[in-house]
């Protein structure tokens, strides 16, 4: 499978990558308790305690693609998650992990073109 994800049968099941050059951001939960000497204690918060988003680009798309992808987003409201396939060379090349849109924008290039962005955030539910 390519980098990107399905629209599903909604949207005939279109398969979109998104622009080179995407990004992703990692950061751990980290519980703390500090203490008035400059002296702290950490502890991991939870199983799962890497939070991570991606951002991502479609540009200078035909205005169908992106009023599908945006479609796409609006369905799922930020709640429901989908599948989103990223580059990992750790897992042999690819991995899938699931993700909500928390916040999309569009551009209006021209009447023909438009772009996109996305911030994908990680979730982690079966």
């Amino acid at each position: 499978m390519a980098i990107g994800f399905n629209l599903g049968p909604i949207f005939a099941n279109l398969q979109v990558s998104p622009d080179r050059n995407l990004s992703r951001q990692s950061a751990p939960r980290v519980l703390k308790a500090q203490f008035g000497d400059g002296y702290e204690q950490r502890l991991i918060d939870g199983i799962n305690s890497i939070t991570e988003s991606y951002n991502i680009s479609f540009n200078n798309r035909p205005v169908s693609e992106i009023d599908d992808i945006m479609a796409f987003f609006d369905s799922k409201a930020g709640v429901t998650s989908f599948n989103y396939t990223i580059s990992d060379t750790n897992a042999g090349g690819e991995k899938t992990v699931k993700v909500v849109a928390d916040t999309y924008n569009i551009t209006y290039v021209n009447d023909i073109t438009s772009s996109c962005t996305a911030v994908l955030r990680r979730v982690y539910e079966p």
